[in-house]
């Protein structure tokens, strides 16, 4: 049976900040994760926490100014000692806030660079967030993003994502498999969930194309929770939709499926 985690980023973001941990508590949640926590009440998160007794279970390294489309910079050879600052500034966080893992986004094509110079440097900063984490405590996991939301991405699919695991073999390094990312680009869920769970750090979920709730699009969540059963995935699965109707309501799927008393 799938562990559900709230995305306090996509969820609940009808109430303030602090709010949303209590909000999540109330509707049954004993994990949330969220995108960023760099310009949050760190302290204020930390009491929510104990306050509600959820477990904070994810979020992102720095990636630049989101709101203005930057999705990483771990490609990005100029960009070594940002990346680096920003990987030991969420390890001393994630040790605040009891966080077991962080993710990546590796950062948009450079046109000017070479794909190979890229790669390769992706690949020395995963390897240096990897050895900055493990020693910390943390899983380091890294995302692809689908082409249609994020335009430019280095890292689009999966099957790049999973490649990357294998090459640099790195015992404290996952994949974050994101259903709807993976069903935006290549689609065969539950046999991609069976060849390479062993590879798997963490799990997201939104329904496709929308990417509203499950049940407003054209996955069988379902069918793919019971592949991540069989497959032996433990770990949580991360909400990480918009509610199509406020947050709640969006929430009906977990009890009429049966996966919430």
């Amino acid at each position: 049976m799938p562990r559900f985690a709230a995305n306090l980023t996509m969820l609940f973001t009808e109430y303030p900040v602090i709010e949303r941990f209590e909000r999540a508590a109330a509707a049954g949640f004993n994990a949330v994760e969220f995108l960023f926590p760099y310009n949050e009440d760190i302290d204020g998160i930390r009491a929510a926490l104990d306050r509600t007794g959820i477990e904070q279970i994810l979020f992102n390294l720095p990636v630049g100014d989101f709101s203005a489309g930057d999705r990483g910079m771990a490609n990005n050879p100029a960009k070594n000692a940002e990346f680096l600052d920003g990987v030991n500034l969420a390890a001393e966080i994630a040790v605040k806030l009891g966080v077991p893992k962080i993710n990546c986004l590796v950062g948009k094509i450079l046109p000017d660079l070479s794909h190979d110079v890229q790669w390769g440097n992706l690949k020395e900063n995963l390897v240096r967030a990897a050895d900055i984490m493990q020693s910390a405590g943390v899983l380091q996991i890294f995302e692809p993003l689908n082409p249609f939301d994020a335009p430019g991405y280095f890292l689009p699919t999966n099957s790049l994502g999973f490649a990357l695991v294998e090459e640099i073999n790195h015992p404290n390094l996952l994949l974050e498999y994101d259903i709807y990312h993976a069903q935006r680009t290549e689609g065969n869920l539950a046999a991609t969930i069976r060849r390479e769970i062993a590879k798997i750090g963490h799990v997201q979920i939104a329904d496709s194309p929308a990417r509203n709730e499950p049940g407003t699009g054209e996955i069988n969540y379902p069918f793919v929770f019971q592949a991540l059963d069989e497959a032996g995935y433990a770990g949580w699965v991360g909400l990480e939709y918009r509610a199509s109707n406020g947050t709640e309501a969006s929430l009906n799927w977990l009890r009429e499926w049966g996966y919430w008393v």
